[in-house]
């Protein structure tokens, strides 16, 4: 935003123009180009720098982000984002005839590990064609990183090359792409997003940020991916479909329940949904567009209660605050059929600023599941529906955060709630039954210390007259000496006369 814009915001929107400017002053960017930062993200070799500058050029938002991860991680994820990005590149290419691209595709993890490799054939046209143009340096690059680094790098290619490779094969064969059913729909976003998803939680876990169990989790971790890539195939259709790019699966928009709400047949075209006569009927398939990408939310929410690193949090958290706030955005905006829309820029400032622990990420999440649940009406089809996910996210937030503590000291309670009493007796006894755990682990730990101070003490009450000996004896000195001291004065009375 230009100092003209800023100005008008000052004016026209005052809380969001103070949310950029707080933003601006307070959110650190990682430099790493300064010297500093050479030990970890090898900028001081050429061919880093190279790949750095790529990594810029390719897509700022991502470069931004990646930057900010911690240490040698930040320059793994910038190799592996490069990787993928070359692979889509190929795969994007329409000038290119398919038996060539199938050819590249299907062997482009090969290409990846081939010292010198380059690709000069990309469409004049293609805005990534730079980075195959100069893609030695990335395989450079890749040859330096740790061995089990760069295996995740080259399994998560081969698995993504396939399925990228058979819905190029699709749509050229067709002329067009085109999804039929919800589980086409969730393979095709598993082999462009849910991949990475994988292969970054098995970076994660390569590089030590994360626990290794972590690599492991691949459920959870390709349901980050499709949150993302859902939301982003909502947020595009005008722009999909003016491309002959149908990623709606039929299955949804072509449900005659749609029509029916209406009075009208199912669509037969994706095309028809943005005719102004359509608006009411297309509105509900959005909103199960929408549904099918919030049954997502839960697993990355618990996804993320698994990450120990703040920088990898953050690299996490943020695009999944973003997905959220853009698919309350796209709910029941007739706008998502004529434009791209995007949620607004202070907006995603206070979402950057406000992601930082799991638990205000999840209130995050609960705060937009919740607009997007006032606004859903009963003569939606996907009304009881929309509600069910909308309540399991809340139902999350409460069993991981109850609302009725307060953020503080243990024991915190919000009095006024009647859960609070239930809960404050379950704390008590936690409390005591953890304070007798302690004390018979410590107990056990010390049993020969313990021991030793019985025998001691067993040994002195044997060997030592108890109070009551005491107080006899001490009775019976007083007596017998009073006793001799009066006899002594007898005898001196009696004997007086004699001693003169």
């Amino acid at each position: 935003m230009g100092a003209a814009d800023m100005l008008l915001l000052l004016f026209t929107r005052p809380l969001e123009f103070r949310t950029l400017v707080q933003f601006w002053l307070w959110h650190d960017q990682r430099d790493v180009s300064h010297p500093s930062e050479h030990k970890h993200t090898l900028w001081n070799r050429p061919t880093m720098k190279r790949c750095w500058e790529l990594l810029d050029r390719t897509s700022r938002s991502f470069s931004a982000v990646i930057k900010q991860l911690d240490g040698d991680l930040a320059r793994v994820i910038c190799l592996y984002y490069l990787v993928l990005r070359g692979l889509d590149t190929i795969e994007d290419d329409m000038t290119l005839p398919d038996e060539k691209k199938q050819q590249l595709l299907r062997s482009f993890h090969e290409h990846t590990l081939t010292d010198g490799w380059t690709f000069t054939e990309s469409g004049p046209d293609e805005s990534d064609r730079q980075l195959l143009v100069e893609y030695d340096n990335v395989v450079a690059e890749l040859k330096t990183l740790p061995a089990e680094s760069l295996q995740v790098i080259i399994d998560s290619t081969k698995k993504m090359e396939v399925g990228m490779a058979d819905y190029a094969h699709q749509a050229h064969t067709t002329g067009k792409l085109y999804l039929e059913k919800t589980e086409e729909y969730d393979l095709y976003c598993h082999y462009v997003a849910g991949l990475v998803g994988e292969g970054l939680s098995g970076l994660f876990s390569a590089t030590g940020y994360e626990h290794s169990f972590l690599a492991t989790q691949l459920e959870l971790s390709n349901s980050m991916g499709l949150f993302l890539q859902k939301t982003n195939i909502i947020r595009d259709y005008r722009e999909d479909v003016d491309q002959h790019r149908f990623f709606w699966p039929r299955e949804i928009w072509g449900d005659e329940k749609f029509g029916a709400a209406v009075g009208r047949p199912a669509f037969k075209e994706m095309k028809e949904m943005y005719l102004p006569e359509n608006a009411k009927q297309a509105e509900y398939v959005q909103s199960a567009m929408v549904l099918n990408a919030l049954c997502h939310a839960p697993d990355a929410l618990d996804y993320l209660r698994l990450l120990r690193d703040q920088s990898v949090f953050n690299f996490c958290a943020i695009p999944q605050t973003m997905a959220i706030a853009t698919l309350n955005l796209c709910f029941k905006n007739p706008a998502l059929f004529q434009k791209n829309i995007k949620i607004r820029k202070a907006e995603a400032a206070d979402l950057i600023m406000r992601s930082k622990n799991p638990r205000d990420v999840s209130l995050i999440f609960l705060e937009y599941a919740r607009k997007i649940h006032s606004r859903c009406t009963p003569d939606d089809p996907s009304f009881i529906k929309i509600a069910v996910i909308c309540g399991r996210i809340e139902k999350w937030c409460e069993d991981q955060y109850p609302s009725f503590l307060t953020i503080g000291a243990p024991g915190n309670f919000d009095l006024s709630d009647p859960r609070s009493a239930v809960a404050q007796r379950d704390d008590e006894r936690i409390r005591t039954m953890n304070l007798q755990r302690k004390q018979k682990e410590l107990l056990a730990a010390n049993a020969d210390v313990v021991k030793a101070a019985q025998d001691i003490r067993r040994k002195e009450e044997e060997g030592n007259w108890s109070p009551g000996t005491y107080v006899a004896i001490a009775f019976t000195i007083v007596f017998a000496t009073g006793i001799g001291a009066l006899y002594l004065i007898l005898w001196i009375v009696d004997n007086v006369d004699y001693l003169k």
